[in-house]
């Protein structure tokens, strides 16, 4: 007993063993995406090139102030070294306390002039940084919109949601406080390399004799660093993708009990951030302690040749305590210009993934001389259609379809026959693989997409609510339209009665998804906001699939009035929904096998047939 008791407990170690490797491998595969690259300097001046719109208003004003608080910043050592060489100890004994107060006064007036001047600028920096980020960020989503279905199948919403939030505001440290700070630096440190050679040229160059040494060791640390942070990226994105997943899928989750599953992968992740994290930021830490070790030496030197100098009377004391000043002045921007470019890194590791979007071209876009659509009839042509979603699997196989205007056409068949591709190269949503779909003898690829979409009218299965309220998602179909028109047609869908019981009527806010309603209510507004767009080709993909029967009753009689006069394609599982179409097309496996009315159809006794049957039997 004891020993059947330890086997089981063996094989359940085993077995979760086994598990968490599939999780850590699932895991570390995930990672392979990392490239190892250089650094890029045509992206780096891509990424500034966002700052060209406001080079008037950042280098006039922000410049001026930049160079007025550097020399009221590097005047002061100076007035230090008169105070003492001049008032404190000056070579005749004669102590000046006057001189002394002037220079005090001075010394305090530079400072409140350098105080005032980086107010300034920090509130103009930050002001056209954030306008930058702007910027940016409109780019990234204006591209986003234009993308095609094909880019949106190949990457999780989480993906897409990390570009535009945590990667671009990444960069906004770099833009309000960075670039600034390093034309502060840069100044700076001309500044004070030009002073302490005009002081002595001697104690200069051999303090400054550290700073080749320190470059040679920091260089080897900047590769390293890029890539840790690029691992950084990496690893919250992979958080943030995994974490829209699991909200979105919570109730799947829930469903089948895998809450300790889904924590387990999301703690591996966690982990796997926070090392990559801390790694970077270690690197990171290495600057600081280089250079205070360099800029130890370089004060070693300065006193050691400073005294020597002293003594030969090449040097002042004040003059050595300037010296001193100058010298702390200049390892404190050698510090910061480390600390930028560890930003920079970032920032660049960033604008990667920016710039991979926004160079991501869609595969639908508008040829060149493309017209506008004219205000179709709603003629629809399918002419030899082949599409294939990966080359060399062919999801339709020269499929020919002349639907005449008004016509409602019903596309029925078993899943993955070709349905909804039908009506997704209708919308031009894909292109063909060969062949043509004309609408009204146009090739809808020599037409503007827009033009094309804005008469084409689409009802999904998984209908998507927006936040707001529920006069204004049905305004979605048609901005312009005024409130009667809204209520009008959310009474030809039969929605208006059960609107007008929610606390707000057409007021009434919901949330993003529409939870508060349920799914026949939400299948019923979108019926509402494609009328109101008023197409002259109504899509209706499983629209009705997830309505109950009672309400699927309410609006028969409301579709036969709504799809009159227009060309209609409707994909349904549901018998009621697509008996009444002048024209049923049967899909197989890309293929149209059958076509013709509900009668004849079951005359000929074929695919359809059987699909006819098959539901009643399980009713």
């Amino acid at each position: 007993m004891i020993m059947s008791i330890q086997t089981e407990t063996n094989k359940k170690h085993q077995s979760n063993v086994k598990h968490n490797k599939k999780i850590e491998e699932r895991f570390i595969y995930q990672d392979d995406e990392l490239i190892d690259k250089g650094f890029d300097w045509k992206q780096f001046q891509r990424l500034f090139g966002y700052m060209k719109p406001y080079a008037k208003q950042l280098l006039p004003l922000v410049g001026l102030m930049t160079i007025l608080g550097t020399i009221t910043k590097l005047t002061v050592p100076f007035l230090t070294s008169l105070a003492i060489d001049k008032a404190i100890a000056p070579a005749d004994g004669n102590t000046s306390l006057k001189l002394l107060y002037i220079l005090s006064a001075a010394v305090v007036v530079l400072y409140i002039i350098q105080w005032a001047a980086s107010v300034y600028r920090i509130k103009y920096t930050n002001i056209i940084g954030q306008k930058v980020i702007y910027d940016v960020r409109s780019d990234l989503f204006k591209h986003i919109q234009k993308l095609s279905f094909n880019f949106f199948d190949k990457r999780p919403a989480g993906s897409v949601l990390v570009r535009v939030t945590n990667d671009v505001n990444s960069l906004q440290e770099l833009f309000t406080n960075g670039v600034v700070n390093l034309m502060i630096d840069c100044v700076q440190l001309v500044g004070i390399v030009v002073i302490l050679l005009l002081i002595n040229w001697k104690l200069g160059l051999a303090v400054m004799i550290t700073v080749p040494i320190m470059f040679l060791i920091s260089t080897k640390l900047r590769q390293k660093i890029r890539i840790a942070w690029q691992v950084v990226r990496m690893k919250n994105s992979r958080i943030n993708s995994h974490l829209n997943e699991s909200i979105q899928g919570i109730r799947v989750t829930q469903a089948y009990t895998q809450e300790q599953e889904n924590m387990k992968y999301f703690d591996m992740m966690n982990k796997e951030s926070k090392k990559s994290w801390d790694n970077a930021s270690a690197m990171n830490q290495m600057f600081g302690p280089l250079i205070e070790i360099t800029g130890g030496i370089g004060t070693f030197i300065l006193f050691m040749l400073g005294v020597y100098l002293i003594q030969s009377g090449e040097l002042t004391i004040g003059l050595l305590v300037a010296f001193s000043n100058y010298v702390g002045n200049f390892w404190d921007p050698i510090n910061r210009l480390g600390q930028m470019y560890n930003q920079l890194l970032v920032a660049m590791a960033s604008s990667e993934r920016i710039f991979e979007f926004i160079d991501e071209e869609p595969s639908i876009t508008d040829k060149p001389g493309a017209l506008p659509l004219p205000t179709i009839h709603g003629d629809v042509q399918f002419k030899h259609v082949v599409f294939e979603y990966e080359k060399g699997r062919q999801a339709l196989k020269g499929i020919d379809l002349n639907v005449q205007p008004g016509q409602s056409i019903a596309l029925v068949g078993h899943t993955g026959s070709g349905k909804s591709t039908i009506i997704n190269l209708i919308s031009r949503f894909y292109d063909t693989t060969d062949g043509a779909v004309l609408i009204d003898g146009h090739d809808i690829r020599d037409v503007t997409v827009q033009s094309l979409r804005s008469q084409v009218g689409i009802v999904l299965q998984d209908t998507f609510i927006f936040s707001g309220s529920i006069r204004d998602n049905i305004r979605f179909g048609r901005l312009d339209a005024t409130d009667e028109e809204v209520e009008s047609v959310a009474k030809a869908v039969d929605a208006h009665d059960f609107i007008m019981k929610l606390p707000g009527g057409y007021n009434t806010e919901v949330e993003e998804r529409g939870g508060a309603l349920s799914m026949g209510q939400r299948q019923l507004l979108s019926f509402a906001r494609a009328l109101l767009a008023n197409p002259r080709i109504l899509i209706l993909d499983e629209a009705t699939a997830s309505i109950d029967t009672e309400t699927e009753l309410k609006i028969q009689d409301a579709l036969k009035v709504l799809l009159k006069g227009r060309t209609s394609f409707i994909v349904a599982h549901r018998l009621s929904t697509i008996r009444s179409a002048d024209n049923i097309v049967v899909l197989d496996h890309g293929e149209i096998k059958e076509s013709g009315t509900h009668d004849e159809l079951l005359k000929h006794g074929g695919i359809y047939s059987g699909l006819v049957e098959a539901q009643f039997r399980f009713l």
